[in-house]
């Protein structure tokens, strides 16, 4: 009992961002609300296939971490599904997880391409796209009759001060679930409102298998498979330090061949999440917390982890119950995880050497692109429509920006930190 109580937890610690990120793209994408359900738990269900991908040592690095969609993909699949369609959506997102299996043996190599200063910049440009997303559902969801209604920016703000309120005063496992928490108490806000629709769940089957392609084949573009790889390579760097932290945690010796296997299985995860139309995954920093406070850092535990993520991954209805949170309550709640990727970003960005202008000059230069043509997507229209992936995409010319500023500026070797002043 013991045991599976603690694998609840951690499932319980990860399931508010497993379930928003495919609430938030199915909605944006115009899917109905039996496919927003199917999202949902073919998310979940993936969610266990590439923690068991991770956690099992003959495929993956071996270390109880636990893997979940990214916040990261999330603007990425919105502008490329509305653009290009979700074929090429998914087809990009396949191709992005083969090129990371492809460079997995030498990425410790190309993470010199990625310092803090590149990788601060681009999270904190994907947070910045993300932020608009929040503000509509916020205001009941772009194209609502009653967009910007009272009631709707009520609930979201009633969402966003629980979450903070629990952020402030709970303890341990109840502010770890804090997101959960919140869209819950919104949730039953909003039905006073009778903004809830339950009748979905009673619709919803009790039992459905994941199906590859369910929604669509695939379809392939460059530019956004260049997206998709460069949200691919951000989410490793930020794997590779949640696989320290447990190294240090357990106790147990990393060598370059189990960075090499963490790498592999995040990109095979990637690929499979694509052919059952799911998303792209990462691993998560919540639930490291949990394995420090609990002291049980036995892979066990995950693997009961892992069952309980498949199971719930089986069962439409857990996916029509999470799609009933009006889209105002979930804008509160996306205000602070949106937020919150935006503010890691910073958070990387406060590792490198400010009194360096040079460091000033990337960050200004390659954030102002980013942000600039998010909010002016035709500047650079008359530049032709062959070169939009790159002209009109401002994750993906903010990243280029930083990584060539960078290597101007700096070199290749350039250690960027506070201590090293030029």
């Amino acid at each position: 009992m013991k045991r599976f109580l603690l694998s609840l937890q951690h499932l319980l610690a990860m399931y508010a961002d497993a379930i928003l990120v495919p609430i938030i793209v199915g909605t944006s994408l115009n899917f109905t609300p039996e496919q927003i359900a199917y999202l949902v738990t073919v998310d979940i269900f993936m969610c266990g296939v590439a923690t068991f991908l991770q956690v099992y040592r003959g495929i993956g690095i071996g270390l109880p971490v636990v893997l979940g969609c990214t916040f990261t993909a999330v603007a990425p699949m919105i502008l490329i599904g509305q653009t290009k369609g979700i074929d090429v959506l998914y087809g990009s997102l396949f191709l992005s997880g083969l090129l990371v299996i492809v460079i997995a043996p030498f990425f410790a190599s190309l993470v010199k391409l990625f310092p803090p200063v590149v990788t601060g910049s681009v999270v904190t440009i994907i947070g910045i796209t993300l932020m608009p997303v929040a503000m509509n559902y916020l205001a009941g969801g772009q194209g609502a009759k009653d967009y910007g209604d009272p009631k709707h920016i009520l609930l979201g703000f009633a969402t966003l001060v629980m979450i903070l309120l629990l952020q402030r005063f709970a303890k341990g496992f109840l502010k770890s679930i804090a997101i959960l928490l919140g869209l819950v108490f919104g949730t039953i806000l909003a039905s006073v409102f009778g903004l809830v629709d339950v009748a979905q769940v009673g619709q919803a089957n009790w039992f459905e298998l994941p199906k590859p392609f369910r929604f669509t084949g695939f379809s392939f573009d460059v530019g956004a498979t260049i997206v998709f790889f460069i949200v691919a390579l951000v989410s490793l760097i930020e794997s590779t330090g949640v696989y320290h932290a447990l190294s240090k945690i357990t106790g147990k010796e990393l060598e370059r061949k189990d960075f090499r296997k963490g790498y592999m299985a995040e990109g095979i995860a990637i690929t499979l999440g694509s052919i059952f139309n799911a998303f792209p995954y990462t691993a998560y920093s919540q639930n490291v917390g949990l394995v420090s406070l609990s002291g049980v850092k036995k892979n066990d535990v995950i693997y009961g982890m892992v069952i309980l993520l498949v199971i719930c991954g089986c069962i439409p209805k857990l996916g029509a119950l999470a799609n009933i949170i009006p889209l105002s309550v979930l804008g509160g709640a996306m205000l602070a995880m949106f937020g919150m990727v935006m503010a890691y970003g910073v958070r990387i960005l406060i590792d490198i050497n400010f009194k360096n202008q040079n460091n000033l000059l990337i960050i200004a230069i390659s954030v102002g692109l980013g942000a600039g043509i998010t909010a002016v997507p035709e500047a650079f229209k008359g530049l032709g429509d062959q070169f939009a992936w790159f002209t009109q995409n401002g994750i993906v010319l903010g990243t280029v920006s930083a990584i060539i500023l960078n290597l101007f500026f700096n070199g290749i070797n350039y250690q960027q930190n506070k201590e090293n002043v030029k």
